[in-house]
């Protein structure tokens, strides 16, 4: 009886750890529509600056869709109040963040916002 209740919640424990744990290691790409972007050099000081968030893995601007598109490394998270406070900064009007788990290459290649 011991037995098949041990083995019990060992069955349970492994199906519920296995998707949290990989929910918790899945990589998100977070979009960010952005009003006032117009040229490159504006676009530049963005890519720069998330570049070296230790919780950021690429960046990408795309100013006809006015979208900052950045992917978050495994396990990392950047936080949506660090994303606008910055692009605040820079002079930009940032508009809606957005995490979603598509890839970011697929995000970025998409011509739909």
């Amino acid at each position: 009886m011991y037995h098949n209740i041990l083995l019990s919640i060992l069955g349970a424990w492994l199906f519920l750890a296995g998707p949290a744990r990989a929910s918790n290691e899945r990589v998100m790409t977070v979009k960010t529509t952005v009003d006032g972007m117009v040229c490159s050099f504006c676009a530049q000081g963005l890519v720069t600056h998330f570049k070296k968030h230790p919780a950021v893995s690429n960046v990408h601007v795309d100013l006809t869709r006015k979208l900052v598109i950045l992917e978050e490394k495994k396990g990392a998270t950047i936080k949506d109040e660090e994303i606008t406070e910055f692009i605040k900064k820079s002079g930009f009007e940032p508009k809606k963040v957005e995490r979603v788990t598509d890839a970011f290459e697929k995000v970025k290649a998409d011509k739909k916002s």
